[in-house]
């Protein structure tokens, strides 16, 4: 290990990561002459946190990456799939296949589900905050509480979940965009004047960076909101309230506050933004009340992961699995009107959608690693997040439709 308490990606790729049962598991598998075993795996999860009854798939990228070379076969849902633990049969879904030898990815299984676990639950609690803000845009500045090593992941992650930027600078170059972020209180407290702050802000940041002035650090936020309109004019952009929990009180109300106070001062078009310990239901609320944008950290940086589980389901052609778990190499069916899914097995086909009736119906699982070869590349995390919004957009009306 170096000076950081981190897995080099070579250390990754060889199963290094991984839990000692599973070498322990080859050693027993060998001396009995059955680690060459040719197994089918599926990856699934029971439930959601937060009681959510959909998700969205992320860490694909990093699976091709890391089985790429090994002689399996992959199939996966796209990046960016929305994903149902269950179906409305109670079947689990399978968001990834793996099939091969057991000798050659067993020792793997640890790191294949950390990559999808942890990015899918930042993507999924992305994708519901954005939902919570009916859209609104919303930024990711939650990287500063979780181990640096991470932090594009985790930006990534939180970007194909739907939002529309992120603070990170390692983040925004592995995505290919600019990152967003404001101005934090040390700015405003080391020049010890928040007029003369915002003034240099504006004198020293490029033109192009958006002027968002922070307007809780010494005073009340609609004084502040007040004093950044007056000193920047029509170059201010909006202002950013962050005010810590021992000061919050009735935040909706601090919010509307600012709003008149601006309004009655001719600054409509001032946006006001909020950050600062925000989770899905607080962002429901202040998007209720007018708030224009809002910074999430925390709540999305450290989501709780997706508990996916790697469940061997067929053994030498012969379907088996554990209890709980269903047998078999299986196929996700997804109907493009409604979205409900059907699953059967992969040798099967469903004809129509069990919800709507329509024939119109799409396979989820691709084929990604054909023995070990790559068969495409993942496609640009723009495109994914576009894809994702349409399709979360999509799902909300057919669920409206269904109602």
């Amino acid at each position: 290990m170096g000076k950081f308490h981190i897995a080099l990606p070579e250390e990754i790729k060889r199963g290094e990561t991984t839990d000692i049962y599973f070498r322990r598991t080859m050693e027993v598998l060998k001396s009995i002459g059955k680690s060459e075993v040719w197994v089918v795996a599926e990856i699934t999860t029971g439930r959601l946190p937060n009681n959510w009854d959909w998700g969205i798939l992320c860490g694909i990228e990093e699976e091709i990456n890391l089985l790429e070379g090994y002689p399996v076969n992959v199939y996966a849902m796209p990046e960016g799939s929305i994903f149902y633990p269950t179906t409305y049969e109670g079947i689990r879904e399978p968001v990834m296949i793996i099939e091969g030898k057991y000798e050659d990815f067993g020792h793997l299984e640890t790191a294949i589900l950390g990559l999808l676990c942890q990015a899918s639950g930042i993507a999924t609690a992305a994708a519901h905050i954005k939902v919570a803000a009916n859209f609104k845009p919303v930024y990711s500045f939650g990287i500063r509480r979780m181990h640096p090593a991470i932090a594009p992941m985790i930006d990534r992650a939180a970007y194909i979940g739907g939002l529309d930027g992120v603070s990170g600078v390692s983040g925004a170059k592995l995505i290919g965009i600019e990152p967003v972020g404001t101005m934090p209180h040390a700015l405003i407290i080391i020049i010890g004047d928040q007029k003369e702050a915002w003034k240099k802000f504006d004198e020293v940041i490029d033109e192009h960076v958006p002027r968002v002035a922070l307007i809780d650090t010494f005073y009340d936020e609609k004084i502040e909101a007040i004093m950044a309109a007056e000193t920047l004019g029509n170059k201010l952009y909006g202002v950013r309230l962050d005010t810590p929990s021992s000061r919050r009180g009735d935040m909706a109300a601090i919010v509307r506050e600012v709003r008149w106070e601006l309004n009655i001062r001719g600054y409509r078009n001032v946006k006001i933004m909020v950050s600062g310990g925000l989770d899905e239901k607080s962002v429901m609320e202040l998007s209720k009340e007018g708030v224009d944008m809002f910074g999430v950290g925390t709540s999305i940086s450290n989501a709780k992961t997706i508990d996916f589980a790697l469940d061997i389901v067929e053994v030498d052609g012969i379907p088996i699995a554990k209890r709980g778990k269903a047998s078999g190499k299986k196929q996700v069916w997804r109907c493009q009107d409604c979205f409900t899914d059907i699953v059967t097995l992969m040798s099967e086909s469903s004809d129509k959608c069990v919800k709507c009736g329509s024939k119109n119906l799409k396979p989820m699982l691709q084929k990604i690693i054909d023995n070990g070869k790559i068969l495409f590349e993942i496609s640009k995390p723009q495109e994914i997040r576009e894809r994702v919004l349409k399709d979360i957009k999509k799902l909300i009306e057919a669920r409206k439709q269904l109602i």
